[in-house]
């Protein structure tokens, strides 16, 4: 592979900039002047670019739109008070991108391929990301097998690509959640924490399900039992129980969240009292005859931290109390935004300036 300072560089000869409503900024909806476009073969990445955004030719025979192999990742850029950009937490994705191309039976991407990428492509399109705090650019990288075959086979090509978009906060308010007893989202040994194309269009008909009945998510239970809690919609579960907050472990069923992982650093050293262990529906159930349960919430790259106000158990809703900014979540939630806006010491050293 070349050099990756010999990225090259095509601008677009027309910027979509001007067209931006920043005030009505809509999830997923604009994207960003450029991408970045890698292409895998012969064993190894080759050339790297940056193109003006536009559609891909692709054959019909395309082996990732058969067969499943693609993965993504989901990160953020942050507008900061002091003018930089932000792009929050290059590392630990990267770790967790190359983890799901493992799973996925995938080429793994160099480091320097990945973190440079992200550089020049967002300082390139620095201008996209919003400077309203609680908006930031929304980063897309995804890789797919892009042979173009039919036969049950691993790939031998593929693409990996980039693309930026801004974005607003993605929950306004707090959300109403059913704990789904019937369908599952991962089983052990499947595919659960691969940020894989598949879990997510397994996921939909359940979840509209619950939509039409009023529910905005679901609480996934294990595969097994029904039983304990797994995930909160595309989010880690956390709930707050007796004063001390509690969500699930990590295992081959749960995503490894970036923001879950960054929310426990910050609990650890705030020194709130927290558990990495399993809860079952049981266990919920009780806590709220007993009035323990105090806050349940999903955090997410997307979410950030969203709080939850009605959790619907085995035909019953049990409703949260009013959260404030003394409620743990919004205590972590806070000071992650924090950081990553500038406002505090970027302590963990998560923050790389563009």
């Amino acid at each position: 592979m070349e050099a990756i300072s010999e990225i090259k560089i095509t601008r677009t000869k027309s910027s979509a900039l001007n067209n931006v409503d920043w005030d009505h900024l809509e999830f997923g909806k604009t994207i960003s002047d450029h991408m970045f476009v890698c292409e895998y073969a012969d064993g190894e990445w080759g050339t790297s670019q940056i193109v003006p955004f536009g559609d891909l030719q692709l054959s019909p025979a395309t082996l990732a739109l058969h067969y499943g192999q693609s993965i993504f990742e989901g990160m953020k850029a942050f507008y900061m008070q002091n003018g930089s950009v932000n792009i929050f937490r290059i590392e630990k994705h990267f770790e967790r991108l190359n983890k799901s191309l493992r799973r996925m039976c995938m080429p793994p991407i160099p480091e320097e391929l990945f973190r440079e990428s992200l550089l020049q492509l967002v300082k390139l399109d620095k201008a996209w990301v919003p400077k309203t705090e609680g908006s930031a650019l929304y980063i897309r990288p995804f890789v797919f097998a892009s042979e173009a075959r039919f036969g049950v086979k691993v790939s031998e090509k593929y693409s990996f690509i980039i693309f930026t978009g801004p974005v607003p906060m993605l929950y306004q308010k707090p959300i109403k959640v059913k704990i789904e007893r019937e369908f599952i989202r991962a089983a052990k040994g499947g595919t659960g924490s691969a940020k894989c194309c598949g879990n997510y269009g397994g996921a939909f008909y359940p979840t509209q399900l619950a939509r039409e009945e009023g529910y905005d998510q679901l609480l996934w239970t294990d595969a097994s039992e029904n039983e304990y809690i797994e995930e909160s919609g595309f989010m880690n579960a956390m709930f707050v129980i007796g004063g001390k907050l509690i969500t699930p472990p990590l295992s081959d069923s749960i995503l490894d969240g970036i923001t879950r992982d960054s929310l426990l650093q910050i609990a650890k050293d705030f020194q709130i009292p927290f558990e990495e262990r399993k809860i079952g529906v049981t266990e919920l159930t009780n806590a709220f005859q007993n009035n323990k349960i105090t806050e349940a919430f999903g955090a997410g790259t997307a979410a950030v931290a969203v709080p939850i106000h009605t959790i619907h158990i085995d035909g019953t809703n049990y409703s949260l109390p009013s959260y404030n900014e003394n409620s743990i979540m919004y205590r972590l939630k806070n000071e992650l935004d924090a950081m990553r806006y500038g406002k505090a010491e970027d302590r963990y050293i998560w923050n790389h300036l563009i």
